[in-house]
């Protein structure tokens, strides 16, 4: 029999091989296994594990040894405090997007029956967070793969939100006009096609539809600031999440289709990571 302690022990000393984080994702990895939290770990390290729990965990090892990301080993991952469930359908939530939320709900803070609209929602990250903190608001979320658009309407439905409409839809294509929003977010794809990135750590598990944009990564981005336009209320607001070094190139587009106040906003990296603007009366 092998105690809490010593299985950490054991699978740090195999991920940390291959792992910068093998540590806490040893941790995750036995939590989940045992069906207990990270801090009932640390407060039972003499805890024995049954037979079958070491083999699961052992295997769920292994398949971490191989890169296989820890949320899809899970199948799951916390997004503003939700636990949402995840897969290869869906890109994985990053800590880094909760940037967006956080914009949205004080840029938007006194308006009641918003109108918002969550573009490329995968598995519903931004949008059902938003819908969590103001149920007053309208949200609606699409996705052009009826797959993670499936995860999304499961994580709405596991946490109990209602507030949010779902659509199948690339962009805006099934987005009925003349429905116009207060507000547009979106963390589309803004990787670029060659980028050497694509070939390492989580991104080789994940749909290349959520990550690769184009040539220069920035078609998505393009395509969602010129045809948000139309379907902004006069002063409507546009955030949308974008690569480190592409702050030059976004903040440029909305300017160029003539967004007011336009500014960048970085992230708890201190990245540039959202941008944004006004849509002119």
């Amino acid at each position: 029999m092998i105690d809490v302690k010593r299985a950490l022990s054991i699978a740090n000393i195999q991920l940390e091989v291959y792992i910068d984080t093998a540590r806490i994702d040893a941790e995750i990895l036995l939590a989940h296994t045992l069906s207990k939290t990270r801090t009932w770990l640390y407060a039972h390290p003499e805890e024995l594990l049954s037979k079958e729990q070491l083999l699961i965990f052992q295997q769920n090892v292994a398949r971490r040894s191989l890169g296989t990301p820890v949320a899809h080993i899970t199948g799951t991952r916390e997004f503003w405090s939700l636990p949402l469930k995840v897969n290869n359908e869906t890109l994985i939530p990053r800590p880094e997007t909760e940037l967006l939320v956080e914009l949205m709900l004080s840029r938007l803070s006194h308006e009641t029956n918003a109108r918002v609209l969550d573009l490329g929602t995968g598995s519903g990250a931004i949008a059902l967070a938003l819908a969590k903190e103001r149920n007053d608001w309208q949200i609606s979320a699409c996705d052009c793969s009826e797959g993670a658009l499936k995860t999304a309407e499961e994580n709405a439905q596991t946490l109990g939100l209602n507030n949010i409409r779902f659509y199948h839809s690339d962009w805006f294509e099934q987005i009925k006009t003349p429905e116009t929003f207060h507000a547009i977010v979106s963390n589309p794809p803004y990787i670029a096609a060659n980028d050497p990135h694509l070939r390492q750590g989580d991104l080789r598990f994940e749909p290349l539809t959520a990550l690769v944009s184009g040539i220069d990564g920035l078609s998505a981005l393009e395509h969602i600031i010129k045809h948000s336009l139309a379907r902004l209320e006069p002063d409507g607001l546009l955030l949308i999440e974008h690569g480190y070094d592409q702050k030059a190139a976004v903040t440029s587009m909305l300017d160029e289709y003539g967004y007011k106040l336009v500014q960048c906003w970085k992230d708890f990296q201190g990245h540039d990571r959202v941008s944004g603007g006004i849509k002119r009366i």
